[in-house]
């Protein structure tokens, strides 16, 4: 609105010009607030993304998998290393209910192809971003160089009956805590379906556990933490450059159970089809990711996620 006010200042000026002192005031009175008006109207309508950075809110399940170094590789820029060991690297998925953002109340599955080495540092490549919200998925591509699809994320809730205690998973038993980590009450399935233009997809069913322990310890949700999980993203279609950006995480964290993650697609219909288009492939790929081995799953509540401006960066290899 600033530059429209200077276009017309001359129009102004020179129509007060023949008007009372009075008159005058009163007319650039009216056209401020005309002006005041039309702001808000571009406000209102525009996206709820403002400048970074920007705020979520809600509660995620972030869980860390072994990943097949030539799996993840087929989503890594060439300018990148992979960061591997004995053929595997660090993938997962980062698995969101966000309850407040400036797409407001969306839901979103990052699906994390591995690490990559850039010297100095080292960071997460996400292989795919689905998102229940347009407004997130057009955010995501343009601004932060994501992956990201549109997507429906169906919730269900089954109860299940109790079991006895079970020892934790491996990599805790490592750390000598492998005493009783949950007792099974309900069980909530999450089916992911990426939609495009009219037709969607199946892409994966997550199977999530919840516990009893939340009631015994007073729902107590484990200790509040600071943590930042850099990213590097970028070299897409809606934005070629090759991006860093930093997520700044409170929230109180606790282990899990690992989600049990299954493909949808492997049915018989499925697996008689042989789809040698890229998209198709590089959508089964990252499911390839989802389903690899998970090592430890970590859930945060009253998650509070800062998500910088991304800069852009310079291979240094």
């Amino acid at each position: 609105m600033l530059l429209l006010d200077l276009l017309l200042a001359p129009f102004t000026l020179k129509c007060c010009h023949n008007l009372s002192p009075k008159l005058c005031v009163f007319s650039f009175y009216l056209w401020r607030r005309l002006n005041h008006f039309m702001d808000v109207e571009e406000r209102t309508s525009s996206s709820g993304y403002a400048k970074p950075p920007w705020i979520f809110k809600g509660s995620a399940l972030y869980q860390i998998h072994l990943v097949k170094a030539s799996t993840a590789r087929a989503f890594i820029p060439k300018e990148f290393r992979l960061v591997e060991a004995f053929g595997y690297t660090l993938g997962g998925f980062f698995l969101a209910s966000y309850d407040d953002s400036p797409a407001g109340v969306f839901d979103e599955l990052v699906m994390i192809a591995g690490i990559v080495w850039n010297p100095p540092t080292s960071c997460a490549w996400a292989a795919r971003v689905l998102v229940n919200s347009n407004e997130a998925c057009h955010h995501g591509r343009k601004e932060v160089g994501l992956p990201s699809q549109v997507a429906r994320f169906s919730k269900k809730i089954t109860a299940v009956p109790k079991r006895k205690g079970e020892r934790a998973f491996g990599f805790l038993n490592t750390f000598g805590l492998g005493t009783t980590l949950s007792h099974p009450e309900d069980l909530m399935e999450v089916k992911v379906s990426e939609v495009d233009s009219a037709a969607s997809a199946n892409i994966c069913n997550i199977q999530i556990r919840s516990d009893e322990s939340e009631t015994k310890l007073g729902k107590w949700m484990g200790p509040a933490i600071k943590m930042s999980l850099p990213s590097f993203s970028g070299n897409t279609k809606y934005n070629p450059n090759l991006l860093k950006y930093s997520c700044h995480i409170n929230c109180r964290v606790r282990p899990v159970s690992p989600a049990v993650v299954s493909d949808p697609l492997e049915d018989e219909a499925d697996k008689n089809h042989t789809s040698q288009e890229p998209f198709e492939n590089e959508r089964r790929l990252s499911v390839a990711v989802m389903l690899s081995k998970p090592i430890i799953a970590l859930q945060f509540k009253d998650l509070t996620m800062q998500v910088e401006a991304p800069v852009v960066v310079h291979p240094s290899i």
